[in-house]
């Protein structure tokens, strides 16, 4: 019986699944393809099934704590898994320490990443602009989190930015990337886990969301640790919350189309995303 349960363990840590290749980072356990992918589709499931639960959960803890609840929802399934497991979080998630210059690096990507994705929506604003209830949507919610003081501020920072990127970058690639790499080629598990989480968001930020995923997969797995990636993500998420006031006023009517603006902050964020990248060290 021993023996039976260790072979199911080393087989559900993905123990006896090809390497995965990275440069330089540490051995990790990556979970089998079919479990970890098992984990990440009922983690979603979770997550967008709380919006039947939101008129209870919006009376009790309000917006931000509906929002909290619904995100730590998403790598719940994965983590309990582990822990049941006696599983290390440490090293199925890759969660290998930065160093201080390291953690300035991922917050300046973040910002890259950011002002790129500024340019690629501007971009997709010109084929595609936003209907009027999209818009109204975006800037209800931003009403519903806009700070009443700095701690109010410091709880709507948690709940729209350091969350979400802890909760998804540990679900999609901290589970899921690396399980997809355990039997698909780099690109195509980069590509797939990106698909992932796209899908997750609106149509309308799905083509912005499936570039940013890919980037922030690429770092996963080149710089062998989930840390650059969930400090991107959360600088990301972070910027935009805090520029969304600045960059849209609801007394004006939208903004005509321009092309040229999006390929030039395109251009720049990702030159120098590209800088940052090279300079950020791969965690060993």
């Amino acid at each position: 019986y021993g023996g039976q349960r260790s072979a199911f363990k080393r087989a559900a840590l993905g123990h006896n699944a090809p390497p995965m290749v990275h440069s330089g980072s540490n051995p990790t356990q990556p979970l089998s393809l079919p479990l970890g992918l098992a984990l990440t589709v009922v983690g979603i499931g979770a997550m967008k099934a709380s919006v039947f639960a939101a008129p209870a959960l919006l009376g009790v803890v309000g917006f931000r704590g509906f929002l909290a609840v619904s995100e730590a929802l998403l790598p719940l399934p994965a983590l309990l898994f582990l822990a049941l497991r006696g599983a290390s979080r440490w090293r199925a998630l890759a969660l290998s320490p930065l160093r201080k210059t390291g953690v300035a690096l991922c917050i300046g990507l973040g910002a890259a990443l950011w002002l790129a994705s500024l340019g690629l929506l501007e971009l997709q604003y010109t084929v595609w602009p936003p209907g009027r209830d999209y818009i109204e949507g975006f800037r209800q919610i931003h009403d519903l989190l806009r700070p009443s003081g700095p701690f109010d501020a410091l709880v709507s920072l948690v709940a729209i930015a350091v969350l979400p990127a802890i909760c998804e970058e540990t679900a999609i690639r901290g589970v899921l990337l690396p399980s997809l790499r355990t039997r698909l080629a780099l690109p195509l598990a980069i590509g797939l886990s990106a698909a992932a989480f796209a899908l997750m968001h609106d149509p309308y930020r799905m083509p912005f969301t499936f570039a940013v995923g890919l980037v922030l997969g690429a770092l996963r797995l080149y710089k062998g640790s989930l840390f650059p990636s969930v400090i991107a993500h959360a600088s990301l998420n972070a910027l935009t919350f805090a520029a969304a006031p600045f960059l849209d006023d609801p007394t004006q009517p939208l903004p005509d189309p321009r092309p040229l603006l999006g390929l030039a902050l395109l251009a720049v964020g990702s030159y120098a995303t590209v800088l940052l990248w090279r300079r950020l060290p791969v965690s060993r």
